[in-house]
């Protein structure tokens, strides 16, 4: 039986960020607030022209880098962007689920680009972008079972909740999130706030604590009583630069403002009351700007590597609470 476990290896040699600030409930509580306080350096890439010798923008991409804010509070947190040997040993022996839609996937993309190397990411990119699919891995080095589930509508993710419930086997990491395909597809808030109430009724339904412990050795510092749940919320969508007209005429600014209503009274996520902590992908690329995607739904790599980054930042700071 495979065993997982959310561990932090205490021989790493950074310690986990968020240590030192978060020695009590109010500076979790705290922190976990300031997650998503990221500013945005988009620079035009600049290059010199061979006939001219002078600079000149030679491309129409442009340099996406991010940071936390300098504010006093953030800095008090010492959130930390993790590289691929701490993230590693962050995630080491844990069962990661990711379900959603094409939003999803690109953070799939994310995670695993930051725990692989290069060349095994070009192994790896074919198979996890087949149209409509689910993509599962297990890797080896570090022992993690990754899953990515494809879910496009709400209904998807109340079926792959009751078969955890029915298997009694749950994630240690549960991403995951609906909407783009509700709003084109179906296009009726209301009905999508229902869906997302059942979502929030099988969630509060899982069991936690005991339920969740491993019977195995713990090989770090940290063992997980309870699965790290998440919602990866919707993409701030750039109306005029859609790409068919039906998505232009079905996920206006009203839509859109109907849909983020239904999210916020569901009670689904932790800051209105409820069990998940919110990724927030609308203020992410909302900040990263126009210059950060091609159909103003779809944003840069470096938009879903910042959501991998808070949501790391917010496993260290829970499972500091469990020391």
């Amino acid at each position: 039986m495979y065993k997982y476990m959310l561990s932090w290896n205490l021989e790493s040699k950074n310690p986990p960020p968020t240590s030192k600030s978060n020695s009590n409930e109010k500076n979790h509580s705290s922190c976990i607030s300031f997650l998503h306080e990221i500013v945005w350096d988009v620079q035009p890439i600049i290059e010199v022209d061979e006939k001219t010798q002078l600079l000149s923008n030679v491309s129409s991409d442009f340099e996406k880098s991010w940071t936390w804010a300098k504010s006093t509070p953030v800095i008090a947190c010492g959130f930390q962007k993790l590289g691929r040997s701490d993230a590693s040993d962050l995630l080491n022996g844990s069962w990661v689920v990711v379900a959603g839609d094409s939003q999803a996937r690109l953070f799939v993309l994310s995670l695993m680009g930051l725990i692989l190397e290069p060349s095994e990411m070009e192994l790896v990119r074919g198979d996890l972008f087949k149209r409509h699919s689910d993509y599962k891995t297990v890797i080896e080095k570090i022992g993690v079972k990754l899953d990515f589930v494809w879910a496009p509508y709400t209904a998807n993710l109340t079926n792959l909740l009751m078969e955890y419930k029915r298997n009694r086997q749950y994630p240690d990491v549960f991403v995951m999130g609906t909407g783009l395909w509700d709003m084109l597809h179906i296009n009726n808030a209301s009905d999508y706030g229902v869906s997302l109430g059942l979502v929030r009724q099988l969630v509060m339904l899982l069991p936690f604590s005991s339920e969740f412990r491993n019977d195995g050795p713990v090989t770090g510092s940290i063992s997980i009583q309870s699965s790290h749940m998440f919602w990866l919320g919707m993409p701030t969508l750039i109306e005029s630069v859609l790409n068919t007209e039906e998505k232009r005429e079905k996920m206006n600014f009203a839509v859109r403002n109907a849909y983020a209503r239904e999210l916020f009274e569901s009670k689904l996520l932790r800051q209105n009351g409820g069990p998940l902590l919110l990724l927030s992908i609308s203020s992410l690329s909302q900040n990263c700007g126009g210059r950060c995607t091609v159909d103003g739904m779809h944003y840069d790599g470096a938009v879903y590597e910042a959501a991998i980054h808070v949501m790391l930042n917010a496993l260290l700071i829970e499972s500091q609470q469990r020391l």
